[in-house]
């Protein structure tokens, strides 16, 4: 295999259910840098949310964020091609949540603002307080997303949760059909919302194309919905054994689960 990219989700995959990175995988990663493959992120984190594994990992890659919607360079601290939401849009969108009483979470420039504390707030702000306050991710409680929404500079996406998986479904196929935005489930009880076309595997592969390389070139391990387009798109597509089988089935190979040293045996296999 002559495959130089690595392209890694990382909730479910590159990511152990406890939010940490297997030693194994990054001594592998470590090993297959140092033979000349160039590792990526490709998340739907907000890139404030990234800092840990991408300073453990020691990448030099910029990282693709929010299911493709913009490419951060954390070098340069600045953001290197984006397509935002547009402001018209995500009111558009804060309306019918407000309508539907579903909560968002609002992912903007360099922080995540939300109205309510949900579930996935709490969650996310309890694994926060255990990291170091420089590599913290910025949550911000506001009265009013629809204020918010039009004094930011760039809206990246919108989290939404609901203990009513049924009801978050429906309420994705309604915004889909009424607003022609783009709807990707990231977790088992959380679907993201972001402007329609953006996608990991259209980003992963305008960055591929920026290195003179082709998308034949990349192997790219993932476990949800919202991997799918890289896993088509990608010379070789890895499945987690923890994904579902739908998203098996988009891929070529399918591995162990994220709890497993399953990542770092393909590498050193088929890598190295």
């Amino acid at each position: 295999m002559t495959s130089r990219v690595i392209a890694l989700d990382l909730d479910g995959t590159l990511l152990t259910p406890k939010k940490t990175l297997l030693p194994s995988s990054l001594e592998a990663l470590a090993r297959a840098k140092a033979a000349g493959h160039l590792p990526i992120i490709v998340t739907g984190r907000h890139h404030v949310a990234i800092h840990p594994f991408y300073q453990a990992l020691a990448l030099d890659t910029p990282a693709i964020c929010c299911n493709g919607t913009y490419l951060y360079d954390y070098h340069a601290k600045k953001v290197l091609a984006a397509d935002p939401l547009p402001v018209n849009q995500a009111q558009q969108l804060i309306a019918l949540l407000e309508e539907y009483q579903v909560h968002g979470l609002m992912y903007v420039d360099n922080a995540m603002l939300y109205e309510k504390p949900t579930g996935h707030v709490l969650r996310t702000t309890a694994w926060a307080e255990a990291l170091p306050p420089e590599q913290r991710p910025v949550f911000q409680q506001v009265d009013s997303l629809r204020a918010a929404a039009a004094e930011v500079e760039a809206i990246w996406k919108f989290a939404l949760t609901d203990e009513d998986t049924g009801k978050l479904k429906n309420f994705a196929h309604h915004v889909e059909q009424t607003l022609g935005l783009e709807c990707e489930w990231s977790w088992h009880d959380q679907v993201d919302i972001a402007r329609a076309g953006n996608s990991k595997g259209k980003r992963l592969a305008e960055w591929v194309a920026a290195q003179g390389l082709s998308m034949q070139d990349v192997v790219a391990f993932g476990d949800n919905y919202n991997d799918i387009s890289m896993l088509q798109a990608a010379g070789t597509g890895v499945a987690m054994g923890n994904a579902d089988d739908v998203v098996k089935a988009h891929a070529n190979v399918v591995i162990g689960d994220n709890t497993v040293d399953s990542i770092a045996q393909f590498i050193d296999k088929e890598l190295l």
